[in-house]
C-alpha cells in the first residue's frame, strides 16, 4: 500500500515537472518564428560537435578551433557553460538566445532592482509609487506600457505588487497566456 502510494506520488511529481518543462519550453518557442527556430537548430547542430544533444566544453573548444581560435581559456569556456545553469540542450540554448535578443535580464538581476525599492525586505512594492517612478524616472515608460505591465502584475488588496511573482512572469511568461 505504501509502495503504491509512493509510486503514485512519484508519477504525479514527474507529470508536474514534465508539464512545467513543457510550459517553459513552449514559452521559449513562442518567442521566435519557425524559420528562426530552424536557424537556431542549425547553429546548435554546428556547435554540438559530438551530436549528443548537449553542448559541452569539448564542443565549444572544437567550434572555436574550427573558427581559427585555437587557445581559448578554460575560464571563458566554463563561463559560457555556466550561463545555461545546467546542461545546455536545444531548449536551454534557445532560451539563452531569447534572453539576449529580447533583452530580458536574468531573474536575480530583476529581483535585485526591485529590492532597491523595498528597503524593509517585505517582497512587495506599492503599485501607485512604482507607477509614478516608471512614468517619471530614467527610461520613462508611457502610460500604455505601464497599464500593459499592470494587467499581468499580481497586486494585493492593499495595492502592493508581489515583485517576486512579477519577476517570474517577466522571465518565464504568464501561465494565463497558455
Amino acid at each position: 500500500m505504501v509502495l503504491q502510494a509512493s509510486r503514485k506520488a512519484s508519477t504525479r511529481g514527474k507529470a508536474a515537472a514534465s508539464k512545467q518543462a513543457q510550459r517553459a519550453s513552449s514559452n521559449v518557442f513562442s518567442m521566435f518564428e519557425q524559420a528562426q527556430i530552424q536557424e537556431f537548430k542549425e547553429a546548435f547542430s554546428c556547435i554540438d560537435q559530438n551530436r549528443d544533444g548537449i553542448i559541452c566544453k569539448s564542443d565549444l573548444r572544437e567550434t572555436y578551433c574550427q573558427l581559427g581560435k585555437v587557445s581559448v581559456p578554460e575560464e571563458e569556456l566554463d563561463a559560457m557553460l555556466q550561463e545555461g545553469k545546467g546542461p545546455i540542450n536545444f531548449t536551454v540554448f534557445l532560451t539563452l538566445f531569447g534572453e539576449k535578443l529580447n533583452g530580458t535580464d536574468p531573474e536575480d538581476a530583476i529581483l535585485s532592482a526591485f529590492r532597491m525599492f523595498d528597503p524593509s525586505g517585505t517582497g512587495v512594492v506599492n503599485k501607485d509609487e512604482f507607477k509614478q517612478l516608471l512614468l517619471t524616472q530614467a527610461d520613462k515608460f508611457s502610460l500604455a506600457e505601464v497599464e500593459q505591465m499592470f494587467a499581468l502584475t499580481p497586486v494585493d488588496l492593499a495595492g502592493n505588487i508581489d515583485y517576486k511573482s512579477l519577476c517570474y512572469i517577466i522571465t518565464h511568461g504568464d501561465e494565463k497566456e497558455e
